[in-house]
């Protein structure tokens, strides 16, 4: 039995403590929805001794009144002392009314109200309400009037954070994350997603691994469903991490305990480790397709290589882009969704909707970049323009949490340097340019100063990007393109080339071929088209 004001509960007992009665004219018989049967002496009809008084709660010795519907007994002396209507201190904008119902409404004072669930927290939770605000323990934000409350660890929180995810394996971070109520033995932290600062005395999501500070904020990493998972067993963490398996077989170790030679899932023979290429030439790497530069896997047998980091890039990926697998695709001529650039090599397809090249595929969601001076960290709501190329992002953008600095994955993935016959050397990649006006070597025409570019300060050279990496700075010559030619019933594999001998004609637009063309190689097929040609 309650008291009751506009959302407002109270069991009667706890009105007792502290009120002044006002009775109304209102029977008192109608306190209950049923009628009510009035009996002297309870022991005359063996009333069972589980039973107590529903107002005061002590045993039925005395004359009581009972409902033959329902388990509702009270003691007359109770019933006729029952005030109506009261007023209470805890509650001064209104009066109480009695309820007179069986309704689940909850006393606010004697907290009857109680959620347990043991994996989430070890204790129950339960109900109380207030007439300020708090800080919820378990996320750390701001809430008002409603609260539960663990007596035992003295917490309060929000209703919906007593059922908190105690382990989740978020996408954006290679182990699962624990939720605490604080941190002890770290300094100043702050959310690897909002990049604001993490409160240690309240709730978070953090690493257990040995090294690892990574620590977000409660309402940040559960916002979104698809990006985390929960654990319910901590042993299912070993078992994800288990997953990630190398796509290698190591065959020999060298003395530095180093993978020397290896069998690889995306190609038919063996591949050797070295540190430099005999000669000097501008190999590109067949996973990522960006110049090799430092340690990498070659076979002795064919042109074929691979850097040792795009060697070791795991079967499956738990990638941070979405809480799903994301599986390689090692023979590949597509566009990746996330650089925008036509690509032969490595792809990863993410939830069998994304293809992902392997360039994009190794950016973290936080990163140093050359060309700006604080971290940036990948945000899937920001809509800015990227200060490398102009170009409105897609998906979500890489900025800075300090200034409005923001970049997209095609920018971040260009490479850091490029051959071009303009100059004798390599051309670096160049964030800025101090000149009020600049321009083109290659094109010849005015450059915006605001833009990356490619220059060399030995030479003084600077050029648009596209006109120094080209059309298809990723697509390796020889690579295949499925390619279904509408007046045949079959599928040809035709071969891109950048470059083509003599000058054979274009079978769909009927003009010479000179640069960038498909071509079938198979016996007696003369097939050949211009790369723009080729859905015409």
């Amino acid at each position: 039995m309650l008291y009751l004001a506009v959302f407002f509960f109270i069991d009667i007992k706890c009105a007792q403590l502290s009120s002044s009665f006002k009775f109304s004219q209102q029977s008192k018989h109608d306190i209950h929805q049923h009628p009510l049967t009035f009996i002297e002496s309870p022991t005359i009809i063996d009333v069972p001794k589980r039973f107590n008084c529903s107002w005061c709660h002590e045993p039925l010795i005395d004359a009581i009144y009972l409902c033959p519907d329902c388990p509702f007994i009270i003691h007359k002396k109770c019933l006729d002392e029952l005030p109506t209507e009261i007023d209470h201190l805890t509650h001064r904008l209104h009066p109480l009314i009695l309820n007179c119902s069986d309704s689940d409404y909850l006393c606010n004072l004697c907290q009857k109200s109680t959620v347990e669930d043991k994996s989430r927290h070890q204790h129950p939770f339960t109900l109380l309400r207030r007439q300020d605000s708090f800080i919820c323990d378990a996320c750390g934000t701001e809430g008002n009037y409603i609260l539960y409350i663990c007596s035992t660890c003295s917490l309060m929180v929000h209703k919906d954070c007593t059922s908190l995810p105690r382990i989740i394996k978020f996408s954006r971070h290679d182990h699962c994350i624990f939720h605490k109520y604080f941190l002890k033995g770290l300094t100043r932290q702050d959310c690897k997603i909002c990049f604001n600062e993490v409160k240690l005395d309240r709730g978070s999501y953090s690493c257990r691994k040995s090294g690892c500070n990574y620590v977000v904020h409660v309402n940040c990493v559960l916002e979104n469903k698809s990006f985390y998972e929960v654990i319910e067993d901590e042993k299912q963490c070993a078992e994800l991490e288990e997953k990630s398996m190398q796509s290698i077989r190591v065959i020999e170790v060298n003395e530095a305990g180093e993978a020397a030679k290896i069998e690889h899932l995306s190609h038919q023979h063996c591949l050797a480790l070295a540190d430099k290429m005999e000669e000097e030439i501008d190999r590109k790497c067949d996973g990522c397709m960006l110049p090799i530069s430092n340690i990498f896997y070659y076979c002795p047998e064919c042109p074929f290589f691979l850097h040792k980091t795009c060697a070791e890039l795991p079967r499956i990926k738990q990638h941070w882009f979405r809480q799903s697998n994301a599986t390689p695709d090692f023979n590949s001529f597509k566009t990746c969704d996330f650089c925008s650039q036509r690509c032969s090599g490595f792809f990863y397809e993410i939830e069998e909707y994304w293809d992902m090249c392997i360039r994009c595929a190794k950016v973290a969601d936080i990163i140093e970049c050359e060309g700006h001076q604080h971290f940036l960290f990948f945000d899937f709501k920001c809509e800015e323009k990227c200060n490398g190329c102009r170009e409105r992002c897609q998906y979500g953008t890489f900025r800075c949490g300090k200034c409005r600095f923001a970049l997209d994955f095609g920018c971040l993935t260009l490479p850091h340097s490029a051959l071009h016959k303009i100059d004798e050397h390599k051309l670096k990649l160049t964030y800025r340019d101090d000149k009020e006006k600049s321009y083109c070597d290659i094109c010849e025409q005015d450059r915006d100063p605001g833009l990356w570019y490619y220059s060399c300060s030995t030479c003084d050279t600077s050029a648009h990007i596209e006109y120094v990496l080209g059309q298809f700075p990723f697509l390796k010559d020889g690579s295949i393109m499925a390619y279904h030619i509408y007046n045949h019933n079959y599928l040809h594999d035709l071969k891109f080339f950048r470059k083509v001998e003599g000058f054979p004609e274009c079978s769909r637009c009927g003009k010479f071929c000179q640069e960038e063309i498909l071509k079938c190689e198979k016996f007696a097929c003369n097939y050949i088209v211009h790369y723009k040609c080729r859905y015409s």
